[in-house]
Protein backbone atom coordinates (compact mmCIF):
# COMPACT_ATOMS: atom_id res chain seq x y z
CA UNK A 1 0.00 0.00 0.00
CA UNK A 2 1.42 3.48 -1.09
CA UNK A 3 -0.25 6.62 -1.46
CA UNK A 4 2.02 8.52 -3.99
CA UNK A 5 1.74 11.78 -5.64
CA UNK A 6 2.97 12.45 -9.20
CA UNK A 7 3.36 15.76 -10.82
CA UNK A 8 4.63 17.42 -13.73
CA UNK A 9 5.99 20.32 -12.95
CA UNK A 10 5.92 23.21 -15.56
CA UNK A 11 6.46 27.21 -15.37
CA UNK A 12 2.78 27.90 -15.98
CA UNK A 13 0.89 24.92 -14.63
CA UNK A 14 1.41 21.70 -12.58
CA UNK A 15 0.20 18.08 -13.61
CA UNK A 16 -1.32 15.81 -10.63
CA UNK A 17 -1.62 12.41 -10.58
CA UNK A 18 -2.84 9.94 -7.34
CA UNK A 19 -3.05 6.46 -7.25
CA UNK A 20 -5.30 4.47 -5.68
CA UNK A 21 -5.06 2.82 -2.32
CA UNK A 22 -3.51 -0.41 -4.02
CA UNK A 23 -0.71 1.47 -5.82
CA UNK A 24 -2.08 -0.32 -9.36
CA UNK A 25 -3.27 2.26 -11.47
CA UNK A 26 -2.47 6.39 -11.77
CA UNK A 27 -5.00 8.39 -12.33
CA UNK A 28 -5.16 12.60 -13.01
CA UNK A 29 -5.86 14.66 -10.22
CA UNK A 30 -5.97 18.50 -10.83
CA UNK A 31 -3.92 20.89 -12.47
CA UNK A 32 -2.60 23.65 -10.96
CA UNK A 33 -2.06 26.98 -13.00
CA UNK A 34 1.29 28.01 -11.18
CA UNK A 35 1.06 31.57 -9.19
CA UNK A 36 3.50 32.36 -6.23
CA UNK A 37 5.58 29.11 -4.62
CA UNK A 38 3.40 29.65 -1.50
CA UNK A 39 0.27 29.35 -3.26
CA UNK A 40 1.89 26.61 -5.39
CA UNK A 41 2.60 24.67 -2.19
CA UNK A 42 -0.52 24.91 -0.19
CA UNK A 43 -2.86 23.51 -2.90
CA UNK A 44 -0.35 20.57 -3.23
CA UNK A 45 -0.37 20.18 0.91
CA UNK A 46 -4.15 20.48 0.92
CA UNK A 47 -4.35 17.78 -1.68
CA UNK A 48 -1.22 15.52 0.39
CA UNK A 49 -3.31 15.87 3.66
CA UNK A 50 -6.16 14.56 1.97
CA UNK A 51 -4.35 11.66 0.02
CA UNK A 52 -2.35 10.99 3.01
CA UNK A 53 0.60 11.41 0.74
CA UNK A 54 3.91 9.32 1.41
CA UNK A 55 6.08 10.65 -1.28
CA UNK A 56 6.57 12.92 -4.58
CA UNK A 57 6.82 11.17 -7.70
CA UNK A 58 8.16 13.81 -10.01
CA UNK A 59 9.00 13.57 -13.74
CA UNK A 60 12.46 14.49 -15.20
CA UNK A 61 12.70 16.26 -18.50
CA UNK A 62 15.62 14.27 -19.94
CA UNK A 63 17.10 15.63 -22.87
CA UNK A 64 16.58 13.10 -25.87
CA UNK A 65 20.53 12.21 -25.56
CA UNK A 66 19.78 11.18 -21.65
CA UNK A 67 21.47 14.22 -20.15
CA UNK A 68 19.99 16.91 -18.22
CA UNK A 69 19.29 19.65 -20.11
CA UNK A 70 18.17 23.68 -18.58
CA UNK A 71 14.60 22.20 -18.59
CA UNK A 72 15.51 19.05 -15.68
CA UNK A 73 17.97 21.29 -13.27
CA UNK A 74 14.60 23.75 -13.40
CA UNK A 75 13.02 20.75 -12.42
CA UNK A 76 15.06 19.61 -10.18
CA UNK A 77 15.01 22.83 -8.39
CA UNK A 78 11.17 23.25 -7.74
CA UNK A 79 11.08 19.42 -6.75
CA UNK A 80 13.47 20.36 -3.97
CA UNK A 81 11.69 23.24 -2.96
CA UNK A 82 8.38 21.54 -2.79
CA UNK A 83 10.04 18.14 -1.09
CA UNK A 84 10.91 20.46 1.74
CA UNK A 85 7.99 22.60 2.11
CA UNK A 86 6.03 19.81 2.03
CA UNK A 87 8.18 17.57 4.28
CA UNK A 88 7.85 14.10 1.72
CA UNK A 89 10.87 12.48 -0.05
CA UNK A 90 11.17 12.43 -3.79
CA UNK A 91 11.59 10.25 -6.49
CA UNK A 92 12.31 11.16 -10.27
CA UNK A 93 10.81 9.38 -13.30
CA UNK A 94 12.01 10.19 -16.85
CA UNK A 95 9.52 11.61 -18.26
CA UNK A 96 10.26 11.83 -22.01
CA UNK A 97 7.15 12.19 -24.09
CA UNK A 98 4.66 12.00 -21.48
CA UNK A 99 3.24 14.90 -22.51
CA UNK A 100 3.29 14.02 -26.50
CA UNK A 101 1.50 10.37 -25.04
CA UNK A 102 -0.86 12.27 -23.39
CA UNK A 103 -1.72 14.66 -26.76
CA UNK A 104 -2.04 11.65 -28.46
CA UNK A 105 -4.25 10.27 -25.84
CA UNK A 106 -6.72 13.12 -26.04
CA UNK A 107 -6.30 13.54 -30.36
CA UNK A 108 -7.65 9.65 -29.52
CA UNK A 109 -10.92 10.92 -27.66
CA UNK A 110 -11.46 13.70 -30.37
CA UNK A 111 -10.29 16.58 -28.43
CA UNK A 112 -8.13 19.18 -29.10
CA UNK A 113 -4.66 19.43 -27.41
CA UNK A 114 -4.43 23.32 -27.86
CA UNK A 115 -7.58 23.84 -26.03
CA UNK A 116 -6.75 21.48 -23.42
CA UNK A 117 -3.87 22.21 -21.99
CA UNK A 118 -4.26 21.50 -18.67
CA UNK A 119 -5.59 18.06 -19.53
CA UNK A 120 -2.25 17.62 -20.77
CA UNK A 121 -0.55 18.41 -17.85
CA UNK A 122 -2.75 15.94 -15.71
CA UNK A 123 -2.87 12.89 -17.98
CA UNK A 124 1.23 13.56 -18.04
CA UNK A 125 1.33 13.23 -14.32
CA UNK A 126 -0.74 9.93 -14.44
CA UNK A 127 1.03 8.87 -17.10
CA UNK A 128 4.78 9.84 -14.83
CA UNK A 129 3.34 7.98 -12.10
CA UNK A 130 1.79 4.69 -13.71
CA UNK A 131 5.47 4.80 -14.88
CA UNK A 132 6.74 4.52 -11.07
CA UNK A 133 3.97 2.36 -9.99
CA UNK A 134 4.69 -0.25 -12.52
CA UNK A 135 8.43 0.14 -12.14
CA UNK A 136 8.02 -0.97 -7.87
CA UNK A 137 5.68 -3.33 -8.76
CA UNK A 138 8.18 -5.14 -10.84
CA UNK A 139 10.73 -4.10 -8.57
CA UNK A 140 9.15 -6.47 -5.51
CA UNK A 141 7.86 -9.01 -7.97
CA UNK A 142 11.58 -9.99 -8.79
CA UNK A 143 12.70 -9.97 -5.60
CA UNK A 144 9.98 -11.81 -3.97
CA UNK A 145 10.72 -14.87 -7.31
CA UNK A 146 14.11 -14.39 -6.35
CA UNK A 147 13.35 -15.18 -2.21
CA UNK A 148 11.51 -18.18 -3.59
CA UNK A 149 14.65 -19.97 -4.57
Amino acid sequence: MISALGLDLGSKRIGVAGCDGTGLIATGITTIERTSFAQDVEQLRQIVHDRQVQVLVIGLPYSMDGSLGFQARHVQKLATRLSKALNLPMEYVDERLTSFQAEQLLKAENRSPSRHKSLIDRKAAALILQQWLDARRAKSQSSAIAIEY
